[in-house]
Parts: structure tokens; sequence; C-alpha cells
């Protein structure tokens, strides 16, 4: 057998044992599938990104249960692919041993507690009614971005954005230049907000999985600072020439329009505390804060994190009045849209992410070793691959590699070591890019179909990929230049 480790998970098997097993010699290695395989993958993210501009697909599109019809069929491709290929495969027999291998590693291992922390924060936020109607100045938007900016890391990018984004529609719903506010809000609030705790973001969640200490994500404060502040001074400029540009009738009418803002169903605040608390401490294999006691790897098996947050979902949904999320126009549209396609990207994901399995090594052993480039290469996948897998495929290929400076190695709870210069640059890279693309973090998609039931145009994939390439890439070669060593 190969040999392993009990790992976070509280399972003998590593995190990307799926992914290891022996040549077509027979010997030890990575098994490189053919880039062709890559198809279902490619195929999924052109279907997100043209089928809803295309005239006789569009309002196919609109339908979740065509989007899961078609997430479900290319992941169903992918697993012929398993179940045909060779033997070797993790040491596996050909056909439903490996198909049931990559199942586990993609829907229970990553796909179930991703969509279960995305979707107790979604019900959960969803109970919160902030409301009001502030003048919709760019001094008011600015104070949105940067509040929800500060909230992400101790609520999650998840929760944050469905707080906010409601009311933040709500205050600009007078005016008809509001596509530029969603936009800068996805880059702050439902990525680079979440940089702080691994609760902000789920690259984070999954390193602390890892056994990266809680609280070292504060040390990325510094970045996080600076990225909020340089975001915060391009919105504004932006923002205050298209205020200019509103007629003078809507900003009479948006000046008249005001009401104070309030906060209803409260006590939800204290469910999404208790969520962070489940996420941060029920971690099996090390021990509950302050106490000797160990988390029991049992619980992993069955599942005891997950339902903690569900049951706090439920409590929510039981105890918030039907008004309150009446009044946030709460449905399950936006994350059951998340949770259609994630299911696909998930398994499609399989194949790629085998390939860099194999690649990041090779790339380390050839001297790619630099910060710089664990920033750039977790990033740009980040960007398409979503940003919790990939941040864990650089992040073990990071751990691999031997750094010379012992003073700048972290030792983690989960035994052994990485380096912190590199340990920051696959963070980095995964949470600030994620904003790159609508499908690189999950907040993305439920923020750009809340803003469309609220009537905002936004953008395509495409369209959208033109904002982030002109504002946040030359932000990332600013960070690249004054942090990443």
């Amino acid at each position: 057998m190969f040999p392993v480790k009990p790992n976070a998970y509280g399972s003998e098997e590593p995190p990307n044992a799926a992914y290891r097993g022996k040549d077509m010699h027979g010997n030890e290695g990575h098994f490189m599938p053919s880039p062709i395989w890559i198809a279902p993958f490619v195929v999924l993210l052109l279907s997100i990104a043209l089928l809803p501009l295309i005239p006789a697909t569009r309002h196919w599109w609109e339908h979740n249960r065509n989007k899961l019809l078609l997430a479900l069929g290319l992941g169903l491709v992918t697993l012929v692919y398993y179940l045909l290929r060779g033997a070797g495969f993790h040491h596996a027999q050909p056909g439903w041993p490996t198909v049931v291998k990559v199942l586990g590693h993609a829907v229970l291992d990553d796909y179930v507690p991703f969509i279960v922390l995305l979707f107790s924060l979604y019900v959960i936020s969803g109970g919160i009614n902030l409301r009001g109607d502030l003048p919709a100045r760019p001094s008011t938007n600015l104070l949105f971005l940067w509040l929800g900016a500060a909230l992400a890391s101790f609520i999650g990018t998840t929760g944050a954005s469905m707080l906010l984004i409601r009311p933040l529609l709500q205050t600009n719903s007078e005016r008809k230049h509001v596509k530029h506010t969603v936009i800068f809000f996805i880059f702050m609030v439902s990525n680079i907000g979440g940089s702080l705790l691994p609760i902000g973001d789920p690259p984070l969640f999954l390193g602390y999985l890892r056994g990266v200490p809680f609280l070292w994500t504060f040390n990325l404060w510094k970045e996080w600072l600076f990225a909020c502040l340089v975001l915060g001074v391009v919105y504004y400029l932006w923002e205050t020439q298209l205020y200019r540009r509103e007629t003078p009738a809507d900003i009479a009418r948006d000046e008249r329009t005001l009401q104070p803002l309030r906060l209803r169903g409260s006590f939800n605040i204290v469910l999404l505390l208790f969520v962070v608390l489940a996420v941060g401490t029920l971690v099996p294999g090390q021990k509950f804060p302050g106490t000797d006691w160990e988390v029991p790897r049992l619980w992993h098996e069955l599942g005891f994190r997950e339902i903690v947050q569900l049951v706090l979902a439920g409590i929510s949904m039981w105890l918030t009045p039907t008004g309150i999320r009446k009044a946030n126009d709460f449905n399950f549209t936006a994350i059951g849209e998340v949770a259609c396609l994630f299911i696909g990207i998930f398994i499609c994901m399989q194949v790629p992410i085998e390939i860099l399995q194999g690649v990041g090594p090779m790339l380390a052993s050839h001297g790619l070793t630099a910060p710089w480039f664990f920033f750039w290469a977790t990033g740009g996948l980040s960007s398409f691959l979503d940003n919790a897998p990939t941040y864990v495929v650089y992040f073990e290929t990071a751990r691999s590699v031997q750094w010379g400076n012992s003073a700048e190695l972290l030792s983690l709870a989960t035994g052994g070591a990485i380096a912190v210069p590199l340990l920051r640059a696959v963070s980095l890279g995964a949470v600030f890019m994620g904003a790159n693309t609508y499908i690189g973090n999950g907040p993305n998609f439920m923020v750009k179909s809340i803003a469309e039931q609220a009537g905002v145009k936004m953008p395509s994939f495409f369209s959208y990929m033109l904002y982030s390439i002109g504002l946040l890439i030359p932000l990332f070669l600013l960070i690249t230049v004054l942090f990443i060593q």
C-alpha cells in the first residue's frame, strides 16, 4: 500500500490520495491523464460563460434544473473516464473502485463540506434583515464596501455578502449606475475581505484543516488592508464620476426616499458565530481549544461538523419570522445555482487537478519555488478551478519544498512544516484571485444572482473578466512587488 499518515480529516488517506498511483511501468508516482479529458471541465466553464448570452439557450439556462442536468451530464463523462481507465490508479482495480474513490474525494471530502458551509451561512444570514434607504452617495457606498470587507473574515465572505448586498441594492435602487458597485462588492466583500480568518474563505478553512494555526491568517493583514484601501480609492473616484451622470430627478428621488437602517433577526448573528465556532473547533484529531479533549475522528466520518451547521441553519429557519425572510426576498435560487453548478465543477475538475498534482512537484523540482510563482500559479488557477481545491494542490506542493531558512518554517498541527513565504503566497493567491471570475469563489455567483433578481444588469462571464483584468491584475502586480518576497 502507498505509505500514508493520518490527516486533519481524521482519515488515514492523504487528501490528494485519489491522485496517486503507479504509472504504466509500475513505478510509484502520478498517473498523468491525457489533456483531452479536461474537455468536460472546459465545456462546463464555457457553458456558464456563453449559454446565458445565446438567445436560443438564454431562457433554458435560467432554470437551475437545467444547470444541474448539464453539470451532472459532464460529470458523468468524467466518471466514465475513470471507470474505463487502466489499473494502477490509486492502487485500485479498474472500474467501480476507482469511480468510488474519485466520488469520495470530489463529493464527500470537498463538495459536501463546501456546500454545507455556504448553505448554512446563506440561510442564517438570510434571516438577518438590515434595511434602510440611505442617500446613495459615493461615500455611503464606499462605507458599505469597507464594512463588508471588515466583516467577511469574521462571518465568512458568504455571510457578509448575504447580509449587506440587499441593503446596498436597496440604497441604490433609485440610481441607474449600480453595476460597478456590485462588481467592487464581489472584489472586496465576497473575496479579498475574507483573508484574516479560516472561516473567512473556504481555501483558508482547508488550510486550517491541514494544520495551519487558526490565527496565523491574521498575518495577512497588511496585504488585506492594502488591497482594500487601493480598491476603495479606485472605487470612490469611479463612483464619483458616475454619480455626476445620474439625472437630477433620480438624485432628488434618492435624497427624498430615505429610511434609517433597521436591523431585524439579530439573534441570527449569534447563530453565525456558532457556525464559526463549529468550523473552527470541531476538527477531528485536534484538541478542543482550552482543553485536553481531542475531537473524535469518528465525528468526521459521521459528518458531525456538517450536521451541526445544518442544525443551526434549521434553527434559523424555525425561529426567524417569515416576514423577515420575505422582506429579504429570501429564496433558495441563488444557493441552488451554486449547488447545481459546483457539483459538476468539483467532479469535472478532478482530471485537471490530477494533472496539477503531477506538474506541481515537477515544477518545484526544476527550481520554481519562488513565492511569486506560487502566488500567481495558485491565483491564476483559482480563477477557474475554484479557489478551495486549487489551494490544496499548491499547499501540498509548497509543503514538499525543501526551504533553506528554518526560521521561516511554520510547524503544522497535523505534522510537518511549510515555508511561511510560500504559505503566504498560496493563501493570498487563492483568496484574492478568486475574485477574477464568477466561479472563482462560491459567493460570487450568489451576489450576481441576487443583483440580477433586483434588476441590475450584471456583466456576462467574459465582460466581468474585463473588469477584473483591468482593475485587479494591476493591484496584484503591486502586491507581488511590495509583499511577495
